[in-house]
């Protein structure tokens, strides 16, 4: 119980911030420019000094595709889960799972199936599902997050899963009315959450054994890649990178801090990082006042590429809010951007994203 509520708390958080999200930013396509694929541990540029470096970079993952476990698909339906909604949970009945739409604000559960080997049942997505292979799929999300009942009826899925992020949530009900199996399964933006996503999603395939060979295989990589991590990054605690993750919609004028239970302090834990925000007792996400900012004073500042878009880029950000400029990040103008659909993105790609940030912060010239 107190699981699925400190999901939803956390989903009704991230609901209010991706409200100003406009459909057009959300909809930035994955991109794999040209990067290194040298192992993070035997890169020749790394910064002795993360500090001191000056300049905004980008993290770019090598490969943005999922990756498909090779794992036992075998199905057994009907499948029986529970589906945790907010009226409360309830057992729902999978008979059918050749026409699914999976759709959340991040990406994470249409990434989840595909990375479970039923990618080629998808029929829609929504506007965060970006990566490889899905581009095509018709959108059954408008006005940034927001379901479109009727698109969705109109691709005549036999199955729906969403997690409760997105909604209205008489449209997700409307969708159970005319006949349409839907479950809603848990989903904490965490590593560990990731992990238990493709556990649950596989049980609602009715494919267990390949749902914990993929959680097994995303627990593996992440470990992996913050050991990784680890051996390139300050290891005192004073030499230690100060970070704060900044959600930025210019056009809407949303600039909110993201704290503890956010998603973004477990990505800046794992990068080696003191997540500032959580260290201030910042739960959550809150609109950002240029109080906390000042006070936080990070070294770094992490943000999507849309949302630095939409407020001019670095030259306009830092002009909108002094705030900002007059922190250490500002003025060493120390900011690492990253797509949208892919820097909270938990899931099969956690480890991919971990990796394309490291490198961003800790080497910025690969």
């Amino acid at each position: 119980m107190r699981r699925r509520l400190g999901a939803l708390i956390a989903a009704s958080a991230i609901a209010l911030v991706l409200a100003g999200c406009s459909g057009s930013a959300a909809q930035t396509a994955d991109t794999s420019a040209a990067v290194d694929t040298t192992p993070l541990t035997q890169l020749d540029d790394i910064l002795s000094d993360p500090k001191s470096y000056q300049g905004p970079s980008t993290a770019v993952m090598a490969d943005a595709a999922v990756e498909v476990v090779d794992a036992d698909r075998t199905q057994t339906l009907p499948a029986t889960v529970t589906s945790h909604d907010q009226a409360g949970d309830t057992q729902v009945t999978v008979t059918d799972t050749s026409r699914v739409i999976a759709m959340d604000l991040a990406g994470s559960l249409a990434a989840t199936v595909w990375g479970l080997g039923f990618g080629d049942t998808l029929v829609g997505r929504d506007v965060s599902t970006t990566f490889e292979g899905t581009e095509d799929l018709p959108l059954v999300t408008s006005d940034g997050h927001t379901v479109n009942a009727e698109a969705i009826i109109a691709l005549k899925p036999t199955l729906v899963i969403t997690d409760g992020s997105i909604g209205p949530r008489d449209v997700i009900e409307q969708l159970r009315d005319v006949g349409i199996t839907v479950v809603t399964v848990a989903n904490t933006a965490s590593f560990d959450g990731a992990a238990q996503l493709a556990r649950d999603v596989g049980a609602v395939f009715g494919a267990v054994t390949a749902g914990e060979a993929l959680a097994d295989l995303i627990s593996a990589q992440v470990d992996a890649e913050i050991a990784d991590i680890a051996s390139i990054a300050p290891a005192e605690e004073g030499d230690r990178l100060r970070i704060v993750f900044l959600y930025l919609r210019g056009s809407a004028g949303i600039y909110y801090l993201f704290g503890a239970g956010s998603g973004a302090d477990q990505l800046i834990d794992a990068l080696g990082g003191i997540d500032v925000a959580t260290e201030m007792g910042w739960d959550g996400m809150k609109p950002m006042t240029d109080e906390a900012m000042v006070a936080a004073d990070p070294d770094l500042i992490l943000v999507m590429t849309d949302g630095l878009a939409s407020v001019g880029g670095v030259d306009g950000l830092l002009q909108d809010k002094p705030a900002i400029a007059i922190t250490t990040a500002g003025q060493n103008r120390r900011f690492v951007d990253m797509a949208d659909g892919q820097i909270l993105s938990f899931g099969p790609r956690s480890a991919a994203v971990l990796d394309a940030l490291a490198r961003a912060i800790y080497a910025p010239g690969s």
